[in-house]
């Protein structure tokens, strides 16, 4: 009976190690929170090369890839086609300093996961990572039929497409055209024209007036002056004839 027991004990042990050994080697499971490659997912798409490039320009592909580590709300990604930047302006994108060139990447961004689902029922505006002193950059969404999304931006207007991925804390959805934020390609209501200088003539300086307070004579009454002398002294002639006769 003893030895049955100790059969038994020996057996369960051998067991319990193999079972201990076995769990000890399995890899440990990739942590949700892990960090993306974001080239990868768009390398996949196989027609984002512009957009690829303007991420690494502006240096906004690592710092989205190290936020998604942190940011616990996860990330959404419009993700225009080269075909959408071949249809731009000439110039439209080199007219811009860097930091509008780091504000329109991040306009495709906003700081929180949203899956197509949400995006047809979600509250507008939607806020972006572009912000500015005067506040944050927004899209707003609109949703027709049980998938179909558009999203505009006050500047254009597209379709929501094809998901690269939309998998938490991660969504990157194709867009046709580039998203054109209001603030840097609106037409801008031309603010009032500056109100021009006073349109008042300047008040003419008056001439210096003589000794004594009298102003200067005009042209006119000095043509008139000899006349006047000449007349004044006749009168003047007369009075005097006139009180000799008296006396």
């Amino acid at each position: 009976m003893a030895s049955t027991s100790g059969r038994l004990t020996g057996i369960l042990l051998s067991l319990t190690l193999m079972l201990i050994g076995k769990g000890e080697g399995q890899a440990p499971a990739p942590s949700p929170s892990g960090a993306l490659n974001l080239t990868a997912i768009l390398e996949k798409g196989g027609q984002y090369t512009s957009l690829i490039k303007l991420l690494k320009d502006t240096q906004q592909l690592t710092q989205i890839e190290s936020q998604l580590k942190s940011n616990s709300q996860g990330f959404s990604l419009f993700a225009p086609t080269d075909n959408a930047f071949q249809n731009l302006k000439a110039g439209a994108l080199n007219g811009l300093s860097d930091d509008q060139k780091v504000k329109l990447v991040l306009f495709h961004v906003t700081p929180k996961y949203y899956s197509l689902s949400d995006l047809l029922t979600v509250s507008n505006p939607v806020r972006t990572q572009a912000t500015e002193e005067e506040g944050t950059w927004a899209l707003n969404f609109t949703g027709q039929g049980n998938q179909q999304v558009n999203v505009s931006t006050g500047v254009v207007i597209t379709q929501v497409n094809n998901a690269l991925r939309e998998k938490f804390p991660l969504a990157v959805y194709q867009v046709d055209k580039v998203l054109l934020p209001l603030e840097l390609f609106g037409t801008k209501s031309h603010a009032s024209a500056p109100s021009p200088k006073s349109s008042k003539t300047t008040p003419q300086i008056p001439s210096v007036a003589k000794a004594g307070g009298a102003p200067s004579p005009s042209k006119d009454d000095a043509s008139h002056a000899p006349a006047t002398n000449l007349a004044f002294r006749l009168i003047l002639g007369l009075a005097f004839i006139s009180i000799s006769s008296l006396s």
